[in-house]
C-alpha cells in the first residue's frame, strides 16, 4: 500500500476496524485487532473517515442484524487465483456456510486444490465484508479464521449459522 492508500477506523462489537480503501473509495483491506497478517496504519496514507461514510453505515446495520449482504466497491489485491476464491467467498449466503472443498468446487478447483484454497481464504484482506468466516473444515468444525475463532464464532452466531 501507498501514500495513495486512505484509511479510517470504525469501532464494532469485535474491536476496532482499521479499514483502507484507494483513492476512488474502493475498499483494499479491512482488519480487526491482533489479526494474523493484518493491516496496520503506514507513514503516509491519509486519514480520510469521510471516504468511508457508506462502508460505516453497512457495518453498523450488519452488526445490528440489518444488512444481510455489503453493497460496497471492493478492490483487494492478491493473485488471480486468490481471487477468485475472495469472489466465490460472495456466493456464500448470511447465515450459511461452506467448506473449503465446496469453495473449490465452486472456483473449478480440483479436491486437491483445497489447502490452496485454504490458504487463500486465510489471506482474505476483507474480513467481514468478504464473509470468509462463513468457510468451515469438511467435518463442520470452526477451522481457522485471521481474525481468531472468538471473532469467527461471534460472526457465525451473529447470523444465525451456528
Amino acid at each position: 500500500m501507498t501514500a495513495s492508500t486512505h484509511w479510517t477506523e470504525i469501532p464494532c462489537p469485535l474491536g476496532p476496524l482499521l479499514l483502507t480503501a484507494d483513492p476512488d473509495g474502493a475498499l483494499t483491506s479491512l482488519s480487526v485487532p491482533g489479526q494474523k497478517g493484518g493491516r496496520t496504519v503506514q507513514d503516509g496514507w491519509v486519514h480520510a473517515p469521510a471516504l468511508f461514510a457508506a462502508a460505516g453505515e453497512q457495518l453498523a446495520a450488519y452488526f445490528a442484524g440489518d444488512l444481510e449482504e455489503f453493497s460496497l466497491p471492493l478492490r483487494p489485491r492478491g493473485t488471480a487465483f486468490r481471487e477468485q476464491v475472495w469472489a466465490a467467498l460472495d456466493t456464500v449466503p448470511y447465515g450459511a456456510t461452506a467448506t473449503y472443498g465446496e469453495i473449490a468446487a465452486r472456483i473449478g478447483a480440483s479436491r486437491a486444490a483445497v489447502r490452496a484454497v485454504g490458504g487463500a481464504v486465510g489471506a482474505n484482506p476483507l474480513l467481514i465484508v468478504r464473509p470468509c468466516h462463513r468457510v468451515i473444515g469438511a467435518d463442520g468444525s470452526l477451522t481457522g479464521y485471521a481474525g481468531g475463532l472468538e471473532r469467527k464464532v461471534r460472526l457465525l452466531s451473529l447470523e444465525g449459522a451456528l
